[in-house]
């Protein structure tokens, strides 16, 4: 009950000021209160597009965070252990990293198709991060287990399972929670600018250009519940797998 009342408290205290607000300005066009964005989002969950949407949306997070993933920890690996390699491709992700995410989603836009765009921009934010994070962790390991490995003629592919990755995740996990809230917040934002068939970003577009405040509220939730949801549960099962190592 302590931790309930922890959320209930925060929660109705902000909805008392986001009402108070919406009562103040007097519009609705301006700033819905809680219960007309409460009301057009169960009205939008009612219908298939909205979970069409959603699932769409998802997908394409999904699909950028995991190719940003695996190309960010395999140029990490390329760039740690070959010097011509760090030399060339090091600064070309610093740049990507240094690039506001706005720049790329308007390139991309001419290179591939409308569809195609958010998780092509959520792996591109994810790369960075991954190479910027198990680059430090190589750059850290223990001496020690290194010269175990020699010392016992490790492979390259056992010393990679049984030296290299239990010592890599910690900062694995960390990057990749770091990389979810990017891939999340760039895919939503290229779907918003380069607006798919069907997508929360769509959606958003839409309600902008119909001024159709609520619904823009309605769906600006759904961002923040499912970010923080999908958060919680990549958290979690990234714990549950370091207790079961």
């Amino acid at each position: 009950m302590k931790r309930s009342f922890r959320f209930v408290l925060p929660l109705a205290f902000w909805l008392g000021v986001w009402a108070a607000a919406s009562w103040a300005v007097g519009r609705e066009l301006l700033l819905p209160g809680p219960l007309a964005v409460g009301r057009r989002l169960l009205a939008l969950a009612g219908t298939a597009d909205f979970w069409l949407s959603v699932g769409a949306t998802l997908g394409r997070v999904c699909l950028g965070l995991l190719w940003g993933a695996l190309a960010g920890s395999a140029l990490a690996f390329l760039t740690h252990f070959s010097s011509w390699a760090d030399r060339i491709i090091s600064p070309a992700i610093r740049v990507v990293r240094a690039t506001p995410v706005v720049s790329f989603i308007l390139l991309v836009y001419l290179w591939v198709a409308r569809s195609a765009i958010p998780w092509v921009i959520a792996g591109l934010m994810v790369l960075p991060v991954m190479w910027g994070a198990l680059s430090a962790g190589l750059d850290g390991m223990d001496g020690n287990l290194l010269e175990f490995a020699r010392a016992y003629r490790f492979s390259r592919l056992k010393a990679l399972r049984l030296v290299y990755l239990p010592a890599l995740r910690p900062q694995f996990s960390a990057g990749l929670l770091t990389a979810f809230g990017l891939a999340w917040k760039s895919g939503v934002a290229a779907e918003v600018l380069c607006p798919p068939a069907r997508a929360i970003g769509s959606r958003i577009q839409q309600a902008k250009l119909g001024l159709e405040t609520p619904d823009l509220f309605a769906w600006t939730l759904v961002i923040v519940a499912l970010s923080l949801a999908l958060e919680r549960l990549l958290r979690r099962g990234l714990e549950r797998r370091r207790g079961r190592d």
